[in-house]
Parts: structure tokens; sequence; C-alpha cells
């Protein structure tokens, strides 16, 4: 064994399936507000502060920026990293490159792949276990280009089938709490000594040796420490931090594991404190060393056997009763509230998946050579391993149909669905009126019409039968059977529901039609999941007659089209008062109003409508800036506010702009500069266009270093709050190759803008990120 201090942190990096099963895009979700949804405001608050994290000296200037990644164990979400893809895909190759990083520095990555749609593995099917760790391991070499060594267990639940599962899958460890611990031994299995969080010596790993005599490599997180981090707000004080760890350490391997949203989101400026131990492990300060699971394991095999209490899980004490029953564990949020509903919502859930899989393997048979090897390497579709024609030449049937092709596609994306409906966060809260049981809901509505298309009976009463025994504790809201028909139902889209979203995505006045408004007569809308073409019908129509038209629905992932045609009737002044009925051939006629939209939908249009008004106010902004210095006057005797000012406050954004930006000049320019400093208030909407701007003038290979360096110089002139964050870890890249970035990483720091109360000593608190 190797005699050092090692350390390995390791963040856990999830977030329940938020993805709309009909968009297959995320769409807003009130409770993140201000965010557009929680994917996004813990990206800003957590994700991608991690991979820039700011290391400052005690005037505030920032003297680096640390990719936590690089230097810590973590595993993120297949569904996740998916979105994460799309939103932000600098952060994303961040996270990437700090895998590959971790691979050169020790021979192995920090990454660990985490079960496909957080399962609670020994609640899952024997099917369903093969399939999400299936689907991980395609997901994960897709990204990583290596095969994972670790997994990160939804919950940290295991029992014997799950750890034979995951061994026969190929990995070769796995990550737990040590209260799940219950006996140890030699490697021969001799001497059993019952242990306990108190007892166990976590500081190396043991062998889980299996009924099957495969084994697995078992490691223990440090239970205190890692409480301390995330829940008694131990990354308040950097300092304070690595005294702990440094503490506890020994010889062998001091693992803290949290949910990786701790840094930033659940602590504020958490990723600052975390850099700063980091720092101090990576000059080996007192002996300590980082590494990962898969180095320290290659270093030290298991000496000891491991026997686990089962099932048990690292967030109830009950074994894994939170996820199926009124155990009484939940956040604490709600006291005297019960989670009686949870049974319930298991058992139709499950249901449902049993239905699945029956249809699945009942039709399946038809049209696919190996139903269950089609299902398994459905991963690697899912990862764009593999194109959907080879997909389907490796897995169809050769003499199939283009209907029956669809067919088997829409059974594999109406499995993906049902085993989304069992993610572990449907049960882990204490309402069942939540976003995410909701969510659950309509991802098992989603797979039921998938199911349907291929041919199933509608099971939906069956299911909806048992959901009716899922009481709210929220007066109103009624049971699991009520909720589905308010909140899950209304989720569900026909042709009728996707031209009214469409027609309505384009209004701008009280009227609703594109043609009405300024003679367009097409209307064209594309999501992940639908791409949506309307034509309006251009005839001459009476006043008062319906106006009418032809659509086509596209499904890329099926390659499918629908047509159709369509009429509005208006019965009332703007879009929340008309209908749209819409007479399908394959699907018949539908009608929807506004009304019948969920609000998701809804919030899709109007967020829309917001878009189009805040570039018409930003253009009016920039037009008004172009002539505005020349008349705002130099002030006389005791002036000391322009005349009219509330009017020239409307304005305040297009006049910072043209003095930053334009480098407009005033007649008075510190007159002008104390009427904005005076007035200004943080804007994100302007923050995001003037970063946009220097991020566009950085981007060429011949970066406008003379640009850019003005406006940085104007903005420090003018001394305003302005976020540069994103601006400011574009030129920290630069810096390492061009001496003119570095120029410029000295000008933000030169002229960074602070109180006396954000100047902390490093020693003992963690440094703020402005």
């Amino acid at each position: 064994m190797t005699a050092t201090r090692k350390v390995c942190i390791h963040g856990h990096y999830y977030q329940p399936p938020r993805i709309d099963p009909w968009f297959q895009e995320l769409l807003p979700e009130g409770s993140a507000a201000p965010g557009l949804n929680w994917n996004q405001r813990i990206l800003e608050e957590s994700y991608a502060p991690l991979a820039w994290a700011r290391r400052k000296d005690a005037r505030g200037r920032i003297t680096d920026l640390v990719n936590c990644y690089a230097w810590t164990s973590f595993n993120f979400g297949p569904t996740l990293l998916s979105w994460l893809e799309w939103a932000d895909p600098v952060c994303y190759a961040r996270i990437l490159d700090a895998d590959r990083q971790s691979l050169e520095r020790w021979g192995h990555g920090n990454a660990l792949a985490q079960c496909y749609h957080h399962l609670i593995m020994p609640l899952a099917s024997p099917l369903d276990k093969q399939a999400q760790l299936a689907w991980t391991i395609a997901d994960f070499q897709a990204r990583y280009q290596r095969a994972p060594e670790g997994l990160w267990l939804s919950e940290a639940a295991v029992d014997t089938p799950t750890l034979e599962a995951v061994a026969q899958a190929g990995f070769r460890f796995v990550v737990l709490a040590p209260r799940q611990a219950r006996a140890v031994s030699t490697l021969d299995g001799s001497n059993f000594q019952p242990v306990d969080e108190s007892s166990l010596d976590i500081r190396w790993p043991y062998a889980a040796v299996l009924p099957s005599g495969r084994e697995l490599a078992i490691f223990f997180y440090h239970g205190p420490i890692s409480q301390a981090v995330a829940f008694e707000r131990l990354l308040t004080d950097g300092e304070r931090h690595f005294q702990r760890i440094e503490t506890a350490a020994g010889m062998g391997l001091l693992c803290v594991a949290t949910d990786g949203e701790t840094y930033g989101h659940h602590v504020p400026f958490g990723e600052m404190a975390l850099a700063y131990v980091l720092e101090q492990i990576r000059q080996e300060r007192d002996g300590l060393e980082l590494t990962n699971f898969a180095a320290f394991l290659a270093a030290n095999p298991p000496a000891q056997r491991i026997v686990l209490h089962e099932p048990s899980s690292w967030s109830c004490i009950h074994g894994v009763e939170r996820w199926r029953s009124d155990c009484g564990c939940t956040d604490g949020g709600h006291p005297g509230w019960n989670q009686r509903w949870r049974g319930p919502l298991r058992n139709a859930l499950a249901l449902n998946k049993q239905y699945v899989d029956e249809h699945f393997f009942g039709v399946g048979r038809r049209l696919f050579n190996d139903p269950r090897k089609a299902l398994l390497g459905y991963g690697r579709l899912q990862a764009n391993a593999i194109t959907r024609d080879a997909f389907l030449s490796q897995h169809v049937l050769a003499e199939l149909s283009r209907k029956e092709r669809e067919h088997a596609l829409n059974l594999l994306a109406m499995q993906e669905w049902a085993m989304c409906s069992l993610a572990s966060c449907a049960w882990f809260f204490d309402e069942i009126s939540r976003v995410e049981p909701l969510n659950a809901m309509a991802y098992a509505l989603r797979s039921m019409e998938l199911a349907r298309g291929t041919g199933a009976r509608d099971w939906s009463p069956d299911v909806v039968e048992i959901l009716a025994c899922a009481e709210s504790n929220i007066p109103g809201k009624g049971t699991g059977a009520e909720l589905w028909r308010s909140h899950v139902l209304p989720r569900s889209m026909s042709p009728a529901s996707w031209t009214l979203l469409g027609l309505l995505m384009d209004v701008e006045t009280g009227d609703v039609l594109p043609g009405g408004r300024d003679g367009h007569s097409r209307v064209q809308r594309s999501w992940a999941g639908v791409e949506l073409i309307l034509e309006l019908d251009a005839s001459p129509r009476s006043k008062g007659e319906a106006t009418r038209g032809w659509g086509r629905l596209q499904r890329p992932f099926t390659s499918t089209d629908e047509s159709f045609s369509w009429r509005w009737e208006s019965v009332g002044r703007g879009h929340r008062y008309g209908v749209v009925t819409v007479d399908s051939p394959e699907m018949g006629v539908s009608s929807c109003t506004y009304e019948d939209l969920a609000w998701n939908r809804r919030e899709v249009v109007s967020l829309a409508w917001l878009r189009r008004r805040t570039q018409t106010w930003w253009d009016d902004q920039l037009r008004f800036a172009e002539s505005a210095l020349d008349h705002f006057q130099e002030w006389q005797e005791d002036q000391h506010r322009p005349a009219q000012e509330d009017v020239w406050l409307l304005f305040l954004p297009g006049l910072v702009w043209a003095d930053v930006v334009l480098g407009f000049v005033a007649v008075n320019q510190d007159q002008f500069h104390s009427f904005l400093r005076a007035n200004w208030q943080p804007s994100r909407e302007f923050d995001i266009r003037l970063g946009a701007r220097l991020l566009e003038s950085l981007a060429s290979e011949q970066p406008e270093w003379r640009k850019v360096g003005a406006i940085l110089d104007r903005i420090a002139v003018l001394g305003l709050p302005l976020n540069l964050w994103a601006v400011e870890n574009r030129l920290w890249e630069l810096s390492r190759k061009n001496p003119e970035a570095r120029d410029l990483v000295g000008k933000l720091n030169i002229h960074r803008q602070q109180d006396a109360s954000d100047v902390f000593s490093e020693a003992n608190k963690a440094s703020r990120r402005r």
C-alpha cells in the first residue's frame, strides 16, 4: 500500500429530468425564477463557476482561474450533460478537458459514470438495471472517449443484485456512505468484524465479493466532513475547510463527497473556498496530495472484504424507503406533512413500466432482430455514437416498412420515457404536487402515448386509479389523479396545440395571425423534438370568417411528417380569445384554446413575445444614444440633475452603451458620469449584451485588442458594477499565449471596483466572486 496522505474531493452533479418529452427541450420552470429553469440557474451559480473558480488576493484582484473539475473527482448525470452540451458548450468542454488533464496527470480520469436516469437501482427491475448501465456506459464513452472505471450509484442506493449488475457491466468500483458498511473481514472471508460509521476505516478500498464470484471495490467517504460541507456551511471559510481535511487525513485516502451543487448554489461562492483548498493541497501543504479514486485503487487494491447493509443509501436511514413509503425522510421543509403519496406514485409508475415492457417485447419481436439487444444498444443512439440508419440496420428486421421502422424507434423512445419517470427525484421531497412528481407523471404519459401509437391499449385508467390514492398535503391540490388531469394531461401536444403554439409565438399585437398583420403567410417553428410549418390560405374571406391554412409536423427522430388543415376562429380581441381546430388524417379532428395549454407552454409564448419586445427596446436605446450626448447639456449654477431627468432615465442603458462601447463624449463628461453613477441599476440584459460585444471582438484569430482595451478603460473610468465574468474567463485563457490579453487582464485587475466589505484575508475566508 502507498503510505502517503491522499485526498479526493468528489462532486455528484445531477439535476432531476427536466426535458419536456414532447418538445425534447427544457421549458420554463416558475419556481426557478428569475432564472428560466433550474438547470440554467444552477449552471450560472455552480457548474460554470466551478470551471472558472476565482483565486483572489487581499485586494480582490484575480490571481488565478481554477478548473476545479481538473483536480476533483466528479460525476455528471447523462441527461444533465446532454443539456449542458447545448446550453453552455464552453463550460461543457471545460468538464471534458478536466477529465483529460487528470488522465494525463494520474493515469486515470476524474470522471465517474452515473446511472442514466438516476433510478434507485435496488428498486429497478433486472431489465432496467441492465439498460441504465448500458446506456450510461455508451454516453460516457461518447463524451470522455474512454471506458468508465467507477460508477456513482443514484443516492448511493445499493444491494447485492445492484452490485452484481454493476460488476457484470465492467465497472471496477463504487462509492458509498460509511454507515452503509455492516462488517469487514480478511480477503478470504474469515474473521468478520461488525463495523459502523464511527469504527469503519474509510482510508482504504474494500472488496465486495459477490455470489457470482465477481468482485467490486467499494470506497467510503468521510461522513462528518462531507456533512459539514453540505449542511454546516464549512465552505464559508476556506482555511477552516482545509484544516478539517488536514486533521482528518492519515495514511491512505481521505474522500469528501457531496452534491456538487453545494459549491455555489447551496453555498454562494463555495467554489472559491474549494479552489482555495485545492491550491493548498496542490502545493502539498502539510504533506497532503490530491488524487482520484481510480488512481488510488490502481496503487492500493483492496486488502479486506466488506459486507453492506442491504438495501441501503446515503440519504435514507431506512434503506430505500424514501422512494416508496412514508418513512419520515424528507428535506424537512414542512413539518407535519406526510409522504403517504409515495407508495401509490411508485405503484402507479411501476405498473406503467410493467405494461411498457410487455408491449415492447410483444411488438418488438416482430420488429427487432433481438428486442433486448436493441434496447441495450439504444444508449449509443442517444449519445449520437451511431447514426439512426446505422442503428436500424443493426437491430431491425430487414424487410420492415417505413412505418414499421418508425414504430421500432417509438418503442425505444417509449422505454426511455418510462424509465425516466422512475428517476429518484419524484419521491425525494415531501409533496406530490412538486415539479418532480409532476414531471415523472408527464414522462409516463408520453410513454403511454407512444405505446398507443404502436398498437397498445390505453392503460392510463389503471394508472390513474392508483394515483387516486396519492393525496397531496396542500388543500385544493387533491390526489394524484386530480393532478394528472389538471397538470399532466394539459402538457400533451396534439396537432391543434402545436398549431396554436406556433401561431401565438408570432403574436406582436392583438392579431394572432401572421397574414393579418404584415402579409406573411408562413410560420415555421423548430424545437428539438418537432418542426412545425404553417401555411396561411390567402384566399379572400369575409369579415368574421375563420382563417384557414395547412400545416405539417416533422419529427426528426423518426423522420416522419404529419400533414393537416387548420382554422382559427376568433371570439374576441387578442390571442386569449379564439380556438384552433385541426383536421389530421392520422389524428382526426382536435381543437385547442390558449387556456388549454399547460402553464409552461403559455410561458413559452410570453417569453417569445418578451424577447421580441426586448430587442425592439434595445434598438430604441441605441437609436437614442446615437445623438443623445449632443443634447446632454452642461449643468448651470447649482444644478445637479438634468432637466426632465425622468425621461433621460428611460434611456439609461443606451447612454451607458454610448459612453463605454461607442466612446461618445458629452459636453461635460464628469457631470454626465455623475448622472450615470447616481442612477445606474445592475442590468442582466445590459451585461449580457456588453459581454457578447466584447467576446465577439475576442473571438477571431486576430482579436481586436485595442477596441477591447478601450472599452475596458472606459468601463473603469465610469466605475459601474458591470458583470464581465465571461469576458474575464476568455481573457484569462487567451493570456496564456497572447501578451495583449495579459495586458487586458491587468486592466481588469487594476480597475476592479470593490468595497471594503469585499476584502477578505484568504487565510480566513473564501473570497467573493463579483
